[in-house]
């Protein structure tokens, strides 16, 4: 981003009409200063939740505060206003405070406060309102961010109905009873050891629950020929890591779709009843904007911080005693969740609490919602201020 500067300089001093706002995302903050230049009102856009940006907007009194790594705090780290943050739960670039990530993770959160006029969250305050309460009247986390927050969110696509047809996915789960079906996929980036694929298959086998999975192959070039149904040394596609037999003991109550899969429309099927997530954001508002409970199955950036908010606070969903991307989250574990999602009493009041949280996203973004009055102080002190 910091070699984009120039590019970005330059196109606007070539506009005949410019632009009175500049907004960027949180990695090209350093790019606000641009805008001073050409006397634009400059923003940041965070799409993570409220909770994120605390964190990462007080970081910078943690890292005088705090001694030692993050992770191995006896106790969780203290943001005023907020819930408080487990070690474990922070976001990548602090898991290692020797490593240049985390220094440029520090710098970037002062960016936010110092070389802006506001921040744009993609959240909603049902969602996120304890963090957002104290990102905007907490009078200690407010003398650290200095500038206006505002919720704007949930930001995501639109499922159209029709954009799907044709997909054998969809087409798969036309035949199944309502709510029977548990969507499983880690997001475009998320990827499994092959060992992890194995336990995973073999919890959905044992939970006889329904299932659509996306399955890609694993992060690693290593598989254990022995418990997979390929042992030769060419190139193996993603069914090559299942477990020798699943296809055929799982075949009429499963579906395998390689890579990829319409996600929002697959969550907004009257069939899907569930949804195995890697907890990134888009995923976990598709999720709750289609009324899904979830398990939480967090793997990298801040996806372990989305996961606490959803079973913890928000109780939507269940996640698995072990941390998925340090440890192996067994069969038995697995075949648990799935059936105290789909059929347990557990599963049945986070599917009430979701929907409840579904009705407020909606009404967060209606005229008078909580985020269409934010979005409409945003649009206002642009336009006063120009």
């Amino acid at each position: 981003m910091r070699e984009a500067r120039n590019g970005i300089w330059s196109a606007i001093s070539g506009m005949t009409c410019r632009p009175h706002v500049l907004i960027g995302d949180l990695f090209s903050s350093e790019s606000l200063p641009i805008a001073d230049e050409f006397h634009m009102r400059k923003y940041v856009y965070v799409p993570c939740l409220a909770r994120f940006l605390a964190l990462t907007t007080y970081l910078h009194v943690l890292d005088k505060e705090v001694r030692g790594q993050y992770v191995d705090q006896m106790g969780p780290l203290r943001i005023p206003g907020c819930f408080p943050v487990r070690g474990q739960d922070v976001p990548d670039p602090m898991l290692d405070r020797h490593n240049r990530q985390y220094n440029e993770y520090v710098r970037m959160g002062i960016n936010f406060t110092t070389l802006s006029n506001g921040i744009l969250v993609n959240t909603w305050r049902d969602l996120d309102s304890a963090s957002l309460d104290a990102l905007k009247y907490n009078e200690i986390l407010k003398s650290v961010v200095k500038v206006p927050v505002y919720d704007i969110g949930p930001l995501t696509r639109v499922v159209d109905p029709t954009g799907s047809e044709g997909n054998n996915v969809i087409e798969w789960l036309d035949m199944q009873p309502v709510e029977s079906v548990i969507f499983v996929s880690f997001g475009s980036g998320g990827t499994l050891s092959a060992e992890q694929i194995a336990e995973l298959a073999w919890g959905l086998e044992l939970s006889q629950q329904k299932f659509v999975w996306v399955l890609r192959p694993p992060a690693g070039n290593t598989k254990d020929g022995a418990f997979f149904t390929s042992g030769s040394s060419v190139p193996c596609g993603p069914l090559d890591f299942l477990p020798e037999g699943f296809m055929n003991r799982t075949g009429t109550r499963g579906l395998i779709t390689p890579l990829w899969a319409p996600q929002a429309s697959i969550l907004n099927h009257e069939s899907v009843g569930g949804f195995l997530t890697h907890c990134g954001l888009n995923s976990i508002y598709e999720g709750i904007l289609a009324g899904v409970p979830m398990i939480a199955w967090p793997l990298y950036a801040e996806q372990r911080l989305n996961a606490t908010l959803l079973t913890d606070e928000l109780q939507v969903a269940v996640r698995p005693t072990v941390l998925p991307a340090e440890e192996e989250v067994g069969r038995e574990e697995i075949q648990k969740m799935v059936r105290s999602l789909m059929e347990g009493e557990e599963g049945k009041t986070m599917r009430e609490k979701v929907k409840l949280l579904k009705e407020s996203a909606n009404h967060a973004l209606m005229v008078d919602g909580s985020s269409y009055k934010s979005m409409c102080e945003f649009i206002t002190g642009c336009q006063n201020n120009n």
